[in-house]
């Protein structure tokens, strides 16, 4: 499901009774923003939050605060996308690098939100913009924490530091003095988490903080507690001060209220967002972006990103010749889906193409990724003559590749179908018969 899939759709069904009409009465208005005010509390958003967020929509969508020669939905459709933005935060908010390394990041939270991959992620995300990064396991309780730590630490190729079970405080600053003589110029401390919020946690947090003064204190927050979840940072916040929040598991069934709230709440910016399972399933949270996706209007800038993280340059260089000299092939082809695998969930990355949630029926894109698979497994049971001259697959050689991909002959076929469009998709392109999509040239 795409983020805040069902949210987005109550919404847009809100702005769908409108009907785009050039004016709106004060009933049309009050209408639409008594089902958002619904669709936000079943969204689990704070009820304080959707009072106030209810009441500055209205009061800018009032007849006579409707600019007058524009399109009234529209505009109403603007003021909250405006307000989602303000309540979200309004601009990305950058983590705060120290000006004498290394820069110490406090990470907290409550045991199952995801805290120790997400250290691993975040260390994922520093080391491709340069940085140095060092894990510190100061997580001494829960069983198995360290060594999930090294496994973490070792799948994004990360040094983790450890004393075993010891006093977190002296990890915590001998693992500082470490990072200094070794070079590494970011400090990433894994803290212990609870099931729930008690005296000793909130203690051993504190003295941490007060012994290494971090830069940054994240709290990593579950997205699918909704409410909860701004409960729990909320106490986190009193006692640490936090300087944001990192919130896990944005790309599953989340009812949103979370995103939605803890800003306005807390006054404290959500700074990353884990949207998948992989290591490298983590973005910078973007206020804007985010509200144009609850919109259904895309996200054009994060789904650009996805692409050149997933396809290197030269790849893509490679690509752009083979378009131009028509030998696009179903290497090619199998190459264009490995790519998009790497790019994250499929239903999330069709739900940030401006338009593609009304094209294809709702905002709720559930795309069966299957379908990729065994699209694979068809060109794999294919010679490397075939996949290179596709044009040879006669019904024999079809029957033959169903057969070794435990698939059908329709199922070969509508491959090739598909493949046939897409490579004429290409040369149109190429010879600037058609142009690109969202305006690109």
């Amino acid at each position: 499901m795409a983020t805040f899939g069902t949210l987005s759709e109550k919404i847009n069904h809100a702005f769908s009774k409108l009907r785009n009409k050039s004016q709106l009465t004060d009933l049309e208005i009050k209408t639409a923003m008594r089902e958002i005010r619904i669709a936000l509390l079943e969204a689990d958003v704070n009820f304080t939050v959707v009072k106030n967020f209810i009441a500055k929509v209205s009061e800018r969508a009032s007849g006579e605060n409707i600019l007058k020669g524009l399109n009234a939905t529209q505009e109403v459709i603007k003021i909250v996308n405006e307000e989602l933005i303000e309540l979200m935060g309004s601009t990305y908010s950058k983590l705060e690098i120290s000006d004498a390394p290394p820069t110490v990041i406090l990470m907290c939270g409550l045991q199952g939100a995801g805290k120790t991959t997400m250290c691993g992620k975040l260390a994922l995300m520093l080391k491709k913009k340069g940085k140095k990064p060092l894990l510190v396991a100061g997580d001494i309780y829960r069983p198995a924490a360290i060594k999930q730590l090294q496994i973490v630490g070792k799948n994004v190729e990360v040094p983790v530091f450890e004393k075993g079970q010891i006093d977190p405080v002296k990890i915590a600053e001998e693992g500082i003095a470490y990072a200094k003589a070794n070079g590494h110029d970011v400090v990433i401390i894994d803290t212990a988490g609870r099931l729930h919020i008690d005296e000793q946690l909130m203690n051993e947090l504190s003295d941490i903080k007060a012994k290494v003064k971090p830069n940054e204190i994240l709290l990593v927050v579950d997205a699918m507690l909704g409410q909860d979840s701004v409960n729990v940072a909320s106490t986190f916040n009193a006692q640490l001060d936090i300087t944001g929040v990192i919130l896990t598991k944005l790309d599953g069934d989340t009812r949103g209220g979370a995103a939605l709230s803890i800003k306005a709440i807390l006054n404290k910016p959500i700074k990353f967002c884990g949207t998948g399972e992989k290591m490298n399933d983590l973005e910078p949270f973007y206020p804007d972006r985010m509200a144009s996706r609850i919109l259904g209007m895309g996200d054009v800038l994060t789904l650009i990103e996805r692409a050149e993280q997933a396809i290197s340059e030269e790849d893509a260089k490679k690509m752009a010749q083979k378009m131009k000299d028509a030998t696009f092939d179903l290497n090619d082809y199998l190459d264009q889906l490995k790519n998009m695998k790497k790019m994250g969930n499929l239903s999330d990355m069709l739900s940030m193409i401006p338009g593609m949630s009304k094209k294809l029926g709702g905002a709720n894109l559930n795309v069966d990724e299957k379908q990729i698979e065994k699209t694979k497994a068809i060109i794999y049971s294919m010679t490397m003559k075939e996949r290179t001259h596709p044009d040879i697959l006669n019904a024999s050689r079809r029957r033959r590749i169903a057969a070794g991909s435990g698939t059908t002959v329709a199922d070969v076929n509508r491959l090739i179908n598909q493949f046939t469009q897409t490579r004429d998709l290409m040369k149109k392109f190429s010879k600037g018969k058609m142009r690109l999509p969202f305006g690109i040239r």
